[in-house]
């Protein structure tokens, strides 16, 4: 079983530099039609990372997976044809309407905007063509474990990253906020934002809080239990931000996975190579807002209703202020630069720098009027770390073998990689008998090993000419860089004639599998009639438009959560509190007040869901 850790880009650096601290595979946003506009790429970008990646086996995933209007099919399509031509692996993508066009033979992912939250949907998506579905975030292990017992295609699983508080493909908030659809790359994140909450009779319960603002999503300490359950791709959420936190996350990962691999004898890296590391990942060093494992095992709480900022790592608590210097227990060394934050007495997340450090002592650039001994701070800017990880964090490399021998008219350097790829390269030259025989060999192997910024590391050096040999450096150089040349090369051709082998053509042609449904409202999301005519050829008789086409949002869900703003304050329905109740809420209609919005919150318990609605009224009581 091929395990990948799927890392995200937001550009050809960022892929590279995601390859480099070993990703398998990396997913990034073509030119247009990606469901995060502001990382967009060139063809010439994605055509420069898929030979980089395939150089290690690595793959290059395109997001092509926003809905599409009648007017942009065909030029999605031709994207499509674009990636596949410049060697991309596989595209994700949400518009089911694509299925009906003509495209190439290259795997289809089924983007977690394709709404991958049932059995009965994930069955249909392998019998209409999908190689792989990237399941909805709020998938259970007990789920993954059901899924992969019915089905056979694979199984993608986050396991780092942002969370949508709403069920991915199903929000519509930013679109009846700001129009900018989530579902067409153009997300305002309205989730993110403050929020009141009201009764029915108009009581505040709750003023400007974060209220549908999530922690941010680890499964380290479950990775094991994915593996288990059938996942065979770990994603890492984040194309929109920064390096740091591609090389850091991409090396924590990578560090994870290959600890399981050496003490399991069922799985193994899905690229090549391996990867040293010149600094100590951290998960709590890059941007985070605090972290959940979700849904994966029993709902706890999940929000952070004070801040949608990153909080960074925890430090410790204040253990002395003076007036110009505070005092910190911890166990972590401060830096001059650093930034620090603490809650203060009105809940709010406040910041301050560090200016001089004298062992646990040091000065800020201000005394916060609000610290005060007992204070948890943390540390959201690391200097020293984020300094670290500007530099050279990693290496990967393929080990080889080089071979030496005799052609009747010069010398051959024969180079075979670990995974059995072999190539060769011959020069013609004078072969003159060395008289210092050892020093000869030894001047031989000192080049041959020299592989330099290549991708490939020497771990054995074979000498089979007849005698030993007195040669140029410049004829050891040359012939060697020719080898790699042709090694490189063959590696790309290898990669590239496996890429289509498994893409499905066959099952996305004529197919016919009845859809589990015949009526189908707007949460289908469908915007073009190439959908329509799709979900009609699989037995739909019944359908809407989406509301990106419609506007027609009254008596609308503008979001369906599995997260509980009752069961988040301690007050469900059904007694399923978290041990430490926050506040007890009236039993009746809850409403949330944003601007000049406001939106009622219906709970269904009975699917432990909780849907946001617009209000028919201005003020709703």
């Amino acid at each position: 079983m091929y395990l990948e850790l799927l890392s995200p880009a937001k550009n050809y650096d960022q892929g590279r530099e995601a390859i480099n601290h070993g990703a398998d595979a990396v997913y990034i946003g073509a030119s247009n039609f990606g469901a995060r506009v502001a990382a967009a790429n060139s063809l010439e970008e994605l055509e420069q990372l898929t030979r980089y990646a395939h150089l290690y086996h690595a793959k290059v995933f395109a997001t092509v997976n926003t809905l599409l209007f009648d007017n942009e099919v065909e030029e999605a399509v031709k994207l499509i044809h674009q990636l596949y031509n410049i060697g991309v692996d596989a595209i994700i993508m949400q518009d089911l309407g694509l299925l009906e066009c003509d495209l190439p033979p290259i795997e289809l992912h089924a983007s977690t905007q394709t709404h991958n939250a049932s059995l009965k949907r994930i069955q249909f998506m392998e019998k209409v063509g999908f190689k792989r579905v990237i399941l909805a975030r709020e998938t259970s292990i007990q789920q993954m474990h059901e899924i992969r017992q019915n089905t056979s295609i694979d199984l993608e699983g986050f396991i780092q990253g942002a969370l949508c508080v709403c069920y991915s493909g199903q929000c519509y908030l930013s679109q009846y906020i700001n129009n900018r659809s989530g579902n067409r790359g153009c997300c305002s994140q309205p989730c993110r934002s403050t929020y009141d909450l009201y009764d029915s009779h108009g009581n505040l319960l709750r003023k400007k809080e974060h209220l549908l603002s999530l922690k941010d999503f680890s499964a380290a300490q479950h990775i094991q239990e994915m593996i288990d359950a059938g996942i065979t791709s770990f994603k890492i959420e984040g194309r929109l931000k920064d390096m740091g936190y591609v090389k850091n996350v991409t090396a924590y990962y990578r560090q994870l996975l290959d600890n399981i691999m050496s003490q399991r004898t069922d799985c193994r890296p899905a690229s090549s190579g391996h990867t040293e590391f010149y600094f100590m990942p951290d998960l709590e060093k890059t941007f985070n807002r605090g972290f959940t494992d979700y849904f994966l095992q029993e709902r706890k709480p999940m929000a952070t209703m004070s801040t949608q900022k990153s909080l960074g790592k925890k430090l410790g608590s204040v253990i002395n202020i003076n007036y110009n210097s505070i005092t910190l227990k911890s166990h972590e060394s401060l830096t001059p630069g650093d930034g620090l934050c603490f809650f203060n007495d009105k809940g709010e997340l406040e910041g301050f720098l560090v200016n001089h450090v004298q062992g646990n002592t040091f000065q800020p650039n201000r005394i916060p009027t609000g610290l005060t001994i007992g204070t948890i701070l943390w540390r959201n800017n690391d200097q020293a770390f984020e300094k670290q990880l500007q530099g050279r964090t990693s290496c990967r490399k393929v080990d080889v073998t080089v071979v030496l021998s005799d052609t009747p008219d010069g010398l051959q350097i024969q180079l075979t990689d670990s995974d059995g790829c072999s190539a060769s390269a011959s020069i013609t030259c004078p072969k003159e008998t060395a008289q210092n025989h050892q020093r000869a060999l030894d001047q031989i192997d000192k080049q041959l090993r020299k592989l330099g910024d290549t991708i490939f590391q020497a771990t054995q050096i074979v000498n089979r000419c007849v005698q030993p040999y007195f040669l140029p450096t410049a004829i050891l150089n040359d012939l060697r860089r020719k080898a790699v040349a042709a090694l490189e090369q063959e590696r790309i051709s290898q990669h590239l004639a496996q890429r289509g082998k498994s893409a499905p053509l066959s099952q996305r042609q004529a197919n016919t599998t009845p859809y589990f449904e015949t009526q189908l409202d707007y949460r289908a999301n469908i915007l073009n009639h190439k959908a329509e005519q799709f979900y009609r050829r699989h037995g739909v008789t019944e359908l809407e438009y989406g509301l990106e086409k419609t506007l027609n949002y009254e008596g609308k869900a503008l979001m369906t959560t599995k997260y509980c703003l009752r069961y988040e304050l301690g007050s469900c329905l059904q007694g399923k509190n978290p041990s430490t109740p926050k506040q007890t809420l009236p039993n009746g209609p809850l409403f949330l007040h944003n601007n000049k919005n406001w939106f009622q919150l219906i709970f269904d318990c009975k699917k432990c869901q909780m849907q946001l609605l617009p209000s028919s009224k201005k003020v709703p009581f």
